[in-house]
């Protein structure tokens, strides 16, 4: 075994990132879910009429309700973050760039965060707090280990025994 031993300042984060990352996860999810509400069920008020069933919005109210469900408990959470970040690339680009190629014209910033924060748990994980840990052992972003720490500095091989 190598006697790498992070700096006192980085381990404080490396003990504390899939936590972090859990509640990424859930705050992202909660945010995603009342999107999902107010487009179908206008709670909170969206200023938006309610969509029409089979609509692309009511499709997309529909994945974010759902999906934003899953995501919030962490079930199904790599798939699930993975097409709702698609679905979000797709909003952006159908929607807001039209308007303007300016996020903050075209109020496009939601789409954008919510599309690479997805992407970020599709390759990440669901976080420790979550039930595909829970149910499953899932793997997550761990960086408790020092191939995680290796791989997280760029070193692609430590030295590992």
């Amino acid at each position: 075994m190598s006697d790498y031993e992070p700096p006192e300042v980085d381990s404080f984060i490396y003990r504390y990132s899939d936590e972090a990352l859990s509640l990424l996860r859930v705050v992202a999810a909660l945010l995603f879910f009342l999107h999902g509400t107010s487009k179908l069920f206008g709670i909170p008020q969206f200023g938006m009429e309610e969509p029409e069933i089979f609509s692309l919005f009511w499709v997309a109210g529909i994945f974010e309700l759902i999906g934003g469900a899953l995501l919030i408990v962490g079930l199904y959470s790599r798939p699930v973050a993975f097409l709702l970040s698609g679905e979000m690339a797709v909003a952006y680009w159908t929607v807001h760039a039209p308007i303007s190629i300016y996020p903050s014209e075209n109020q496009g910033e939601a789409a954008i965060l919510f599309c690479f924060i997805f992407l970020f748990i599709a390759a990440a994980g669901p976080g420790r707090w979550s039930l595909d840990v829970k149910l499953r052992g899932a793997r997550t972003l761990s960086v408790d280990n020092e191939a995680d720490i290796g791989r997280v500095r760029g070193v692609d091989f430590p030295n590992v025994e």
